[in-house]
């Protein structure tokens, strides 16, 4: 494949100007201060929470202390760690109100310049410039950075155009691909699945067009570069692979978060859900028609790009179409991971950087003095009107300064269904439990504290509690009890095979409780109780096969 063609232009001040377009972009959102997302809440707490454990010393923490009302939940073994630690990173580093706005500048700008220096292979400093506006200001990338808050798969499009333009080179390198893999699996579960698929597909595709001679050495590069990308990944995977037997990962497939219920315009009996697929819908067709027209234009003028990357690039539109399809359920249900999706229209996030490369024939019409204003109204033709239908401020009690002002407070937010540790029910879990408590009974609740109304209803969604109610403590890892009579101690920690309790220096035998908390007998007298968390083997394992990260994981612990 040729290189990009020879100039005596500054690349580096297109590069700067590509930090110019994500905050042009990002300007409806400075002005709100933070979208109010889908998955803000999560994001959030999770940043705090992470921030909190790297002030103390837990490089890499796995259990989210905050989540379950301060019971805690293996977030952080379970969820990829780039999105988290970089939001981590920020907390410790700016005030908490402009920590979202600021990982969506700084991401949206990674995103820019990554698809500015893929594209700089093939045309003009200029020319990749307004392929770059394009990518940074497409509406499935907005969507997923306003609507959805989705801060995770937002990273994964700054991965996404490294990963193809390695696959297309003219002699694939190892190292080129495997590294934007793993950057893919440690940032989000589905981009990870993505990547692996169009690895896969593009390997296919280089394999079929290949001369004999050179059909061993291309399928090894790639089978290597599988198996290192995987490999950097390891200290996530392994655990997150091996743990997943512990805790209910399949809620996340709950009905209307299934493949079957998000194809194109899908009709449930939900109907905020319809309409959220409804949004997506429109812009996944528009994504579809626009890269078709991009390619067509393409074509035309064949000598302006690389052939196989041209044929790369109709063959996953045609894939990616197909995919937003009922009819190809079937491959839904029998690919390997490919369900773990969800969402069929996550495929935006490989069909942009194909799209926006497929323009740069289209970019390339414009002369250089007219770059820069043409991508500023790019950007703005696309982020204003998009702001205005997808950027909702926070309303007052969820706005960042008001989430960190209850963390600071021991309020801790809700349970992730999916990371909710096996015999644990979030229905009979309470808003403000003490740290911990005695009892006559393992079942018994603190007293004076609130029911939680879904123990009773099940099958009502009565919603996430009033914060002002969710005041509630975080288990002290020793605690010293001199008792009458023997009793049930039953702490606000949710029980977990990571966790390690002692009395007296002996092993606990825990009790089960519907909420999944703590419970132990205790006799009469003076007992010392221990609460520790154990690295397992399959962490150790995990660090040992990730490349140069050996000793990274320190266990965590309680912050005051």
């Amino acid at each position: 494949m040729p290189s990009a063609p020879h100039s005596k232009q500054p690349t580096i001040r297109w590069a700067m100007l590509c930090v110019l377009l994500a905050l042009i972009a990002s300007l409806p959102l400075l002005r709100a201060g933070a979208a109010c997302g889908h998955d803000i809440l999560f994001h959030m707490g999770s940043w705090l929470d992470a921030a909190q454990q790297l002030r103390h010393g837990t490089l890499y923490p796995a259990w989210d202390f905050n989540a379950a009302w301060n019971a805690g939940e293996p977030r952080f073994t379970f969820y990829p760690p780039l999105s988290w630690m970089l939001g981590g990173l920020l907390t410790l580093l700016l005030p908490f109100r402009i920590v979202p706005a600021t990982y969506t500048v700084l991401v949206l700008s990674s995103a820019a310049l990554s698809l500015f220096f893929v594209a700089r292979r093939y045309a003009e400093p200029h020319t990749a410039f307004l392929a770059s506006a394009l990518y940074v200001a497409n509406p499935y990338l907005l969507f997923t950075a306003w609507e959805r808050t989705a801060f995770a798969e937002l990273l994964a499009a700054a991965w996404m155009p490294w990963l193809i333009a390695a696959a297309l080179e003219d002699q694939p390198r190892i190292a080129s691909l495997a590294w934007p893999l793993a950057l893919l699996w440690l940032t989000n579960v589905p981009a990870g699945i993505m990547g692996c698929y169009v690895l896969a597909l593009l390997g296919v595709l280089r394999i079929f067009r290949a001369k004999r001679t050179e059909l061993t050495r291309i399928l090894g590069r790639f089978v290597a570069a599988f198996a290192l990308g995987v490999s950097l990944a390891a200290i996530y995977l392994v655990p997150a692979i091996y743990e997943r037997a512990f805790v209910q990962v399949d809620s996340a497939f709950a009905p209307g978060l299934s493949v079957a219920a998000n194809f194109l315009f899908a009709h449930t009996a939900d109907a905020a859900h319809d309409f959220v697929d409804a949004q997506v819908s429109r812009i996944t067709l528009a994504l579809l028609a626009a890269s078709a027209v991009l390619l067509f234009i393409a074509w035309r003028q064949k000598r302006s790009l690389p052939s196989p990357l041209l044929r790369a690039a109709a063959i996953f539109t045609a894939v990616i179409a197909l995919a937003q399809l009922p009819l190809s359920l079937i491959l839904w249900q029998h690919l390997p991971a490919l369900h773990v999706l969800q969402f069929p229209w996550r495929f935006m996030t490989v069909l942009a950087p194909f799209a926006c490369l497929a323009a740069l024939p289209l970019c390339s019409r414009l002369p250089q003095r007219a770059a820069i204003p043409c991508a500023a109204i790019i950007v703005l033709a696309l982020s204003l009107p998009l702001s205005q239908r997808y950027l909702h401020a926070c309303p007052r009690g969820d706005q960042p300064a008001d989430i960190a002002a209850r963390f600071d407070t021991s309020h801790g937010v809700p349970s992730t269904d999916e990371y909710t540790p096996n015999n644990a029910d979030n229905d009979f879990l309470r808003f403000d439990d003490p740290p911990y408590w005695l009892a006559d009974s393992p079942g018994e609740f603190a007293p004076d504290t609130t029911p939680n109304p879904n123990a009773t209803a099940p099958d009502t969604d009565f919603g996430d509690p009033d914060p002002a109610h969710t005041l509630s403590g975080s288990t002290p890892e020793q605690i010293q009890l001199a008792l009458q009579r023997p009793r049930i101690l039953v702490m606000n920690r949710r029980a977990y095979p990571d966790w390690r309790v002692t009395v007296n220096d002996v092993p606990a035998q825990l009790l089960r409780r519907d909420d999944g908390l703590i419970a132990l007998a205790l006799p009469a007298g003076i007992s010392k109780i221990n609460l520790r968390w154990h690295i397992g083997l399959d962490h150790w394992l995990g660090i040992a096969l990730s490349p140069g990260l050996g000793g990274f994981r320190a266990p965590p612990h309680r912050f005051p």
